[in-house]
């Protein structure tokens, strides 16, 4: 690859454009005083050196680079385990967006305690030089998801992938135990929505 920031760009701009959809859609349901299932939301173009592992370790040519899907990567990060089927069902009803792929890794957790729900969607991109559909996958988690998956990560580089027997196990408990508070959370849901109604009202005031 001679020029991998001409390469780069369309995927930079489409996670650049996402991320204020994605906040504009949080900004409208707050406008409607209506819970919103978008918590945050980050993205990220993925580091070059990552891009290159990948094509090693999955055997892709450099004529094949924009057949990796996630170049592009955005992350919704929801309150309640049930807002993440109301952020996928908002994802699939836009005109903007192709649905090309769905995983769903809560109800069929990987090995390694791993919860999440990735969509890979196809996307346009309006360049100088026409319209660019590029690849971007979209991780949809709680915040208790979320920051196992982010401990997970770290060690994962630490260890490159070979984690010691003991901090497996930890971490496998410590997967059940974030999904235990989504699901305590998902239990006492509608006290903790009126709360931080009645906080963010006081606030204004």
């Amino acid at each position: 690859m001679e020029d991998w920031e001409h390469f780069l760009e369309p995927y930079r701009q489409a996670v650049e454009e996402l991320k204020i959809k994605f906040k504009g859609i949080r900004r409208q349901f707050e406008l409607e005083g209506s819970h919103s299932p978008i918590e945050f939301v980050t993205g990220r173009v993925k580091p070059i050196p990552s891009i290159l592992d990948k094509m090693r370790r999955k055997n892709i040519p450099f004529d094949q680079l924009d057949t990796i899907n996630d170049i592009a990567g955005l992350r919704i990060i929801c309150q309640f385990v049930d807002d993440i089927k109301k952020v996928v069902e908002l994802l699939k009803k836009r005109s903007d967006i192709e649905i090309v792929e769905e995983r769903d890794y809560i109800s069929h957790k990987k090995k390694s305690g791993y919860r999440s729900y990735h969509v890979n969607i196809r996307y346009p991109v309006q360049t100088i030089h026409g319209e660019k559909k590029v690849l971007a996958e979209i991780q949809i988690r709680t915040l208790a998801m979320n920051f196992w998956a982010t401990i997970e990560h770290s060690l994962n580089y630490k260890y490159n992938g070979q984690f010691p027997e003991d901090i497996q196990f930890r971490l496998q408990r410590a997967a059940e135990a974030a999904f235990l508070l989504d699901e305590e959370m998902s239990l006492i849901r509608e006290e903790i929505r009126e709360a931080q109604v009645f906080f963010s009202s006081k606030k204004e005031k």
